[in-house]
């Protein structure tokens, strides 16, 4: 891997988490956050554009730039079952169950939305 890549893997990365940061706060600030809005509409759309870039034909170094340190940092399952987690504790079992339910089916029809499109 060239100095390049690595420094378009840093720049990419940070613009995929800032991305995330903006989007999901612009769905919390419309939507309110009793549910997590935004998180879902980040992974979920983050499932479409990885599915988009798995039928495109992309060099390795477009794929890693592409989807590992733009979209893997965009999403993020780590807030994802945070959030999931918090949920839980707050005895709000049914809102965790339907972010957990909904997140999945919904990410992978997006995933396959891309990848037909």
């Amino acid at each position: 891997m060239t100095p390049l890549v690595w420094i378009g893997v840093a720049l990419l990365g940070g613009a995929g988490a800032c991305l995330r940061f903006w989007l999901d706060g612009a769905v919390a600030a419309r939507v309110g956050r009793d549910f997590p809005f935004g998180t879902l509409a980040v992974n979920v759309s983050g499932a479409l554009v990885l599915g988009l870039l798995s039928g495109a034909t992309l060099s390795a170094n477009a794929a890693l730039l592409a989807g590992t340190a733009t979209i893997g940092s965009y999403t993020t399952f780590s807030t994802w079952m945070l959030e999931t987690q918090r949920l839980g504790e707050d005895g709000q079992l049914r809102r965790a169950a339907a972010n957990v339910v909904v997140s999945l089916a919904a990410g992978l029809a997006a995933a396959a939305l891309g990848r037909a499109l």
